[in-house]
């Protein structure tokens, strides 16, 4: 991979569960936990797993909305955790964030001329104050929207047209990254594939990396370069969208693929289905060892104890990690069937 734009290392984010009148800290949620991401510039990383799993949180970590509880976050290769507000305010202007639902992210007393003009209020120096109001119908025109829907309000627009209106805004200050935190989840499916598409050409037509977080496996496919599979605040496997999805070998991973729906009615029945057992342990209380051996079929005494390593398990799969003490086992296995 080129070198990265945006770098988090052991990215930790703890939550204190408080009790008692006078609120004494009885616990933490474990919302991230030790988190390595990197970001090459135009580049797609996707971001999956189950509501629950950190995926938001992360994304919020790495647009600088949450205070990590440790670790380090580097935009071109500074430290921006280390440095003042006027460096986060770089931050901030170089990285922004789509939010998942159109319905709330938008203030519905403002029009949609203010929304997306707001960056420029905190931003000054990005557009003359003059020229605001050409922007804006310039990015709504970019989007997909008339520039004549400036003074409307968002009640008066459709949930597809609203993310629109959230992608205007997160485009406004020509930023590098875009952090979209699941932009098509409260979508119809129709409106979903348009959404996407709009993305895609803006990454085309602006060179934007984006991180894209979503539990819709086949959404972050089709517009994904790389892949992150999350359980429980930790990256579990991660690799080339080829790589995830047609050679998968954390348990994990291979256990969400197997729950996609096959399209063609034809290769029905032909598929293994795994079948989780148990529920998701509560990231208050996350198992020792491997966090994902409560529910795994293949686990041995050594995942209750030993956490694994994010590494590469095969040489010839260059690129692809997995944090799972038999991984290697399971893709040599896989291989041998292939063959």
């Amino acid at each position: 991979m080129s070198e990265a734009i945006l770098s988090a290392r052991d990215l930790v984010k703890h939550y204190p569960i408080k009790d008692g009148v006078l609120r004494h800290t009885v616990g933490q949620v474990h919302a991230v936990d030790g988190v390595d991401i990197d970001l090459a510039a135009g580049e797609t990383l996707g971001v999956v797993g189950e509501s629950g799993c950190g995926k938001s949180t992360l994304g919020r970590l790495l647009m600088c909305l949450e205070k990590p509880t440790a670790g380090s976050l580097m935009f071109e290769g500074e430290d921006v955790l280390t440095k003042g507000a006027a460096e986060l305010r770089r931050l901030r202007r170089n990285v922004q964030i789509v939010f998942q639902d159109p319905y709330t992210s938008l203030n519905p007393r403002k029009t949609v001329g203010d929304i997306v003009a707001e960056p420029f209020r905190i931003h000054p120096e990005v557009v003359p104050r003059q020229g605001v109001r050409r922007r804006v119908q310039e990015l709504l025109d970019l989007v997909g929207l008339s520039p004549e829907h400036i003074n409307r309000y968002p009640h008066q627009f459709s949930g597809g047209q609203r993310q629109r209106i959230g992608v205007a805004r997160g485009i406004a200050l020509n930023p590098k990254v875009l952090i979209c935190d699941e932009p098509v989840s409260a979508l119809d499916v129709s409106v979903q594939a348009q959404v996407v598409n709009l993305l895609e050409r803006l990454q085309r037509d602006l060179g934007l990396a984006y991180v894209f977080i979503a539990h819709d496996l086949a959404v972050v496919r089709h517009i994904s370069s790389r892949v992150a599979v999350m359980y429980l605040g930790k990256i579990v496997e991660e690799g080339g969208e080829e790589q995830i999805y047609e050679r998968p070998t954390h348990p994990y991973t291979q256990a969400l693929l197997s729950a996609v729906p096959v399209p063609d009615p034809s290769l029905r029945g032909h598929r293994e289905q795994i079948v989780l057992t148990g529920d998701v342990p509560s990231p208050a209380n996350p198992p020792s060892g491997c966090r994902f051996h409560t529910r795994c079929w293949m686990a041995q005494p050594i995942c209750s104890t030993d956490v694994p390593e994010l590494i590469v398990r095969d040489d010839q799969m260059g690129g692809h990690v997995c944090a799972c003490h038999f991984a290697a086992l399971r893709s040599d296995s896989q291989k041998a069937e292939t063959d």
